[in-house]
């Protein structure tokens, strides 16, 4: 008769089990999985837009909770989605990625940005910051800086592109923001009378909004202001 208890494995089974690679130990917990990131892409050029998803599909610890083709229909998946990431280019239509960022910091939303874009603009990158945008790159920085930079964004640092961090320390917007809004209205091919009907102000407050604009910049006219106000990315 065999010395093993009822519900006893015998004991060449028992070591059997234990020497068995992967095998837990009694009392020993299994580790469990970390939750995937999950990330949404806002990106109003549909091929971009696919490939970064595809890209970021191959990482093994990211899932791709939803795309939209500008910040509003971003902004609707944010509060139906939950995600944790949100990667966005800066212009796109209607509403852009700095708008974006600010709506969802104004709705509280634990979505953390990454603004992923062509302009490489130190005026760009500080109206990102002062919108609490949690990253900056450039799209042609390389695949791995990219997860490098969600993963480094999603446990609660900040990446911003080393040569454009640079660049802002010297250049500061001077324009306010009813000096940017009227002279991106202008730069649009708006009238002073129409500005003023669009941004709720008399016509006479609008053309000082332009010449104060305009000598901040030292341009010559509202259009050559405009010009080099989008060049350093203040518009």
């Amino acid at each position: 008769m065999s010395g093993a208890t009822p519900n006893q494995a015998p004991p060449d089974a028992a070591e059997a089990n234990a020497a068995r690679p992967g095998a837990a130990r009694p009392n020993e917990a299994r580790p469990s999985a970390a939750r995937p990131i999950r990330i949404l892409i806002a990106e109003d050029q549909a091929l971009v837009r696919g490939a970064l998803a595809a890209l970021l599909a191959l990482e093994p610890d990211f899932v791709i909770a939803g795309l939209a083709g500008d910040g509003a229909e971003a902004l609707r998946l944010i509060a139906e989605l939950a995600p944790d990431i949100v990667l966005s280019d800066i212009e796109m239509p209607g509403m852009g990625g700095l708008e974006l960022a600010q709506q969802i910091r104004a709705q509280n939303r634990r979505a953390r940005v990454i603004i992923v874009t062509t302009f490489g603009r130190a005026g760009y990158l500080r109206r990102a910051l002062d919108a609490g945008v949690a990253g900056y790159l450039l799209k042609d920085a390389p695949a791995e800086a990219l997860a490098r930079a969600i993963r480094t964004v999603h446990g609660g640092g900040q990446v911003v592109d080393p040569e454009l961090a640079v660049q802002s320390w010297g250049q500061r917007d001077p324009l306010t923001a009813r000096e940017r809004q009227v002279l991106q209205l202008a730069a649009d091919g708006a009238s002073s009378l129409e500005i003023a009907r669009i941004a709720c102000l008399s016509e006479g407050t609008v053309r000082n909004y332009l010449s104060e604009a305009i000598s901040k910049l030292g341009a010559a006219n509202r259009t050559e202001a405009a010009r080099m106000a989008r060049d350093q990315g203040w518009l």
